[in-house]
């Protein structure tokens, strides 16, 4: 008979305070956690535990963990940044919306049971149905196994795989085993690749002992949902490796500076697309000419922006223009993951409907002319924080967020003066840190996005620190442009927060 999984008893105490506490007191509970001395890595780790182990993952992409766990890596990180009792907010807003989907009726009721590592030779019932082949249960054919139980949709043996594989392989090499799977299903939702990066990322921030928990519903979502079409567009991705013989040519790994005007090149090319389906060959051809992957992924992080500027979409859930290049970059410098499971990744980021929304919404210039620039105040740096942080909290608040009407928002023509100013104190070479650190304190306010404002947020910072001059601007302006989007929705959690804290 299964169990619940249990932790050692000073973690299990921390999931059971989010688990247990009622949602009217985890704001209170959580601060007094942490002025009491629990540390950030602590009160995630327990948070990502928490709702990975009392909600299941929904057969869509919100509700459950998907969103929680997936906000650890930006909250860790802006926690670390913010000074203060302002590092606790982002702490508070992932505790306080794993402990709302624990105790949401939508969402449960849910118990993840302790789960032994499943060798090859010990599913017998699916042999005796010749599903899987039989085998004497050696480490390749687990994993061969492994890739067959999310075929053909047996998540309960796919997970006892997941377990025993972790025990016996670098956790990259079973990351690279999740993707194979994932990569071909992001043209039907960009989360099946999303949640296993992010994922990565959470355990990354908290410790790979949390994989063989932390993974465990990656892979059911994986497992368990159909594959609903579009499997064409994959496959003429794929046809791509073919076409260019990426998998025959020796594609460099690291970027040089030799490179920078082929990648100002490109990503000025893919950020111009008013046909997102051209975009995998344009970074096909350009691979197979010579340039590396990391000089790959940095044009389109260029591209993806650009993009996002040229936009007038106002819905902050799809952040994922960023946020996928932002994790494709990173993935392309994870050892023990397979340069066709990299290639596939970089070639399908336009493919994910989250991003294909953008489309038929590309409306500006991504950039003003220099003398709609020049007609600003001359201000001097905090006179400049000062009147971007006054132009985003004047945007006009919209009143109607029902979900259904989230991919028709459009944003507020006021957006673009916030936007400009954002332009004025890059070419100013003024201090990036600064404006970053004072848009982590406005975005760490948002509770409505379930953390997309402080994944995007966190992308941003990445990308303009791993993009090179004079490319980064367009990643300072798409981070004021995002958190005016995101801004002035629900703020509850901050309102009764900001009672309790010094901030």
């Amino acid at each position: 008979m299964f169990r619940p999984i249990r932790f050692e008893p000073e973690m299990e105490e921390l999931v059971r305070f989010v688990e247990e506490t009622e949602p009217d007191r985890i704001v209170e509970g959580t601060v007094d956690k942490l002025r009491g001395g629990v540390s950030t890595k602590a009160m995630l780790t327990a948070s990502a535990l928490a709702v990975t182990r009392s909600t299941d993952v929904s057969v869509g992409h919100h509700g459950g963990p998907t969103h929680p766990v997936c906000g650890i890596h930006p909250v860790y990180h802006l926690a670390g940044r913010l000074p203060g009792e302002w590092s606790y907010l982002p702490v508070v807003q992932n505790i306080h919306l794993s402990n709302k989907h624990i105790h949401s009726q939508e969402m449960g009721p849910y118990i993840l049971p302790e789960l032994a590592g499943v060798e090859a030779k010990d599913v017998l019932g699916l042999r005796a149905k010749g599903t899987v082949r039989a085998s004497e249960g050696t480490l390749e054919e687990t994993r061969d196994n492994f890739l067959s139980m999310m075929q053909m949709k047996y998540p309960a043996a796919a997970e006892g795989h997941l377990v025993y594989l972790l025990g016996k392989m670098p956790g990259n090499e079973v990351l690279d085993l999740i993707l194979t799977k994932a990569i071909p299903k992001n043209p039907n939702d960009d989360h099946y690749f999303l949640y296993p990066m992010y994922s990565t990322r959470a355990v990354d921030c908290l410790g790979w002992e949390w994989a063989p928990v932390l993974f465990r519903p990656v892979v059911r979502w994986q497992a368990r949902n159909p594959f609903m079409g579009n499997s064409s567009v994959f496959e003429e991705i794929e046809g791509l490796l073919d076409k260019y013989e990426l998998l025959e040519k020796t594609i460099p790994l690291h970027t040089a500076q030799s490179e920078t005007d082929s990648i100002g090149e490109l990503g000025e090319r893919i950020g111009a697309c008013d046909d997102f389906s051209a975009i995998p060959e344009i970074l096909a051809a350009a691979m197979a000419q010579g340039l590396s992957l990391e000089g790959a992924g940095e044009a389109l992080s260029i591209g993806a922006a650009t993009i996002f500027l040229r936009t007038d979409y106002g819905n902050p859930m799809d952040a994922h223009l960023h946020t996928g290049a932002n994790v494709r970059r990173y993935l392309i410098t994870r050892e023990g993951v397979s340069l066709r499971n990299k290639l596939l990744a970089l070639l399908t980021w336009n493919t994910g409907p989250e991003i294909t929304l953008s489309l038929d919404k590309l409306e500006w210039s991504p950039r003003f002319d220099e003398e709609t620039v020049a007609r600003l105040p001359d201000r001097d740096q905090e006179a400049l924080l000062d009147a971007i942080e006054e132009s985003i909290n004047n945007q006009p608040k919209v009143e109607d967020l029902g979900v259904a009407k989230l991919p028709q928002m459009r944003t507020a023509p006021e957006l673009r003066e916030s936007m400009a100013l954002a332009q004025q104190y890059a070419e100013r070479q003024y201090d990036p840190m600064a404006l970053f650190l004072r848009l982590g304190m406005i975005t760490c306010r948002d509770n409505f996005t379930e953390m997309h404002a402080l994944k995007h947020h966190q992308a941003v910072v990445e990308e303009f620190h791993s993009t090179r001059e004079p490319f980064r601007w367009v990643h300072l302006v798409s981070a004021v442009k995002h958190t005016t989007i995101a801004h002035a929705k629900w703020q509850d959690v901050y309102t009764e927060a900001r009672e309790l804290l010094k901030v």
